[in-house]
């Protein structure tokens, strides 16, 4: 029995093989390979899809949020708001820019930030906030960006996982002052190595970014300010044109797929499926349920857990996003947080299972996947 894996980037590579190849292969004829007319062709392709009149692509979606976030001298002494509930770069890169992360509880429903928390937790000391639109859901933007406007606050969208996403008709990433991306090759628009971008429609930012990401320097061997090295190499940048072809496709096949998988879990206890939020449009980067309530006399985790190894054992894969939150990882206890800081984020840290998701996922291994589950939380039929 073959295994069904949480992502399968060997078939998307198959359908676009002959045009990767052809365009990897003119930039390695070329000889340029840093900068040069394939990552500006892609800056332009890649902004113009997102809706900005600048897209600097840099060396990852981490780089992104840190490049932003300098661009705005935000730093010793500044708060960010952003979720606990994320990859650690959300906030890494505000601790890296020298400032201080003020996490704030999740919705339940969406996986993303509270917004009726975000507004009590600013402070004269707040500067901006970093939204995630997680597992490729888009935050409420109209609302978010109304109690940033009030507080004269920055919103940097982090938008890693939702290259595609749309809120009220405008792509995630336009909507803030500046939106970040990562092309890590899991993601639905994915390189072939590590690659991101940082999208706005500041020209003054768009400048003082691309001199940041090139040792602060805006003439060649002459620099203002300390910057790093955070350049797209060309063959990624060749990479990623070919694949923006294809976004729109491969992101509405994710969303049949999700639909699918909607209706196939609606009958099943215990089970609370992802559902799109009025107004969002999600690309459904992962396509995350919670398993709960829990059955009596079970621990979250343990039993998340031990669903999952019963459906590894039945050749279905899945995965943990996220076991632990951020609020409670080691690097951040000197902010102060503790168990109970954020209960909704500890208690889906123990609830949540995502399951396989990539565009080429039939039916029929659907299916497979939902009776595994199925399975799994009822193993004595």
């Amino acid at each position: 029995m073959s295994v069904i894996p949480p992502l399968d980037l060997t078939q998307q590579f198959q359908t676009i093989s002959a045009e990767v190849n052809e365009a990897v292969l003119t930039v390695l004829a070329s000889g340029q390979y840093i900068n040069g007319p394939r990552v500006q062709q892609f800056e332009q392709a890649f902004a113009a899809y997102i809706g900005t009149s600048e897209a600097i692509a840099c060396n990852s979606g981490t780089d992104a949020l840190y490049l932003a976030l300098r661009a705005y001298d935000i730093g010793a002494g500044d708060e960010v708001i952003t979720t606990p509930f994320t990859f650690i770069a959300s906030a890494e890169t505000i601790s890296q820019a020298q400032a201080t992360p003020v996490f704030v509880d999740i919705d339940p429903a969406t996986f993303n930030l509270d917004l009726a928390q975000v507004e009590a937790a600013i402070t004269p000391r707040t500067r901006a906030i970093i939204p995630v639109h997680l597992f490729g859901q888009p935050v409420d933007m109209t609302r978010l960006m109304a109690i940033a406007q009030a507080h004269n606050l920055i919103v940097i969208e982090d938008s890693a996982q939702a290259a595609g996403a749309e809120w009220n008709g405008q792509r995630v990433g336009s909507i803030g002052q500046v939106g970040c991306f990562s092309f890590f090759p899991t993601k639905n628009l994915g390189a072939c190595g590590d690659g991101g971008a940082v999208t706005t429609s500041d020209p003054a930012i768009a400048a003082r970014i691309r001199a940041l990401r090139e040792h602060g320097s805006r003439t060649r061997y002459y620099h203002d300010e300390i910057g790093l090295t955070s350049r797209l190499d060309a063959v990624q940048a060749a990479i990623l044109q070919v694949k923006l072809r294809y976004l729109e496709t491969w992101n509405e096949q994710r969303r049949a797929i999700a639909a699918r998988y909607t209706e196939l879990l609606r009958p099943i206890p215990g089970v609370i499926p992802p559902l799109p939020i009025p107004g969002g449009k999600p690309v459904w980067h992962q396509y995350t349920i919670r398993l709960s309530p829990l059955p009596a006399g079970t621990v979250g985790g343990e039993y998340r857990d031990r669903v999952r190894q019963s459906m590894q054992q039945q050749g279905v894969s899945s995965m943990i996003y996220y076991p632990l939150p951020l609020h409670l990882q080691k690097v951040y206890e000197p902010l102060g947080y503790g168990p109970g800081s954020f209960p909704i984020t500890e208690q889906l840290c123990h609830e949540v299972l995502s399951l396989p998701m990539f565009p080429e996922l039939t039916p029929e291994q659907q299916e497979r996947v939902v009776y595994a589950l199925k399975d799994s939380l009822n193993p004595q039929g």
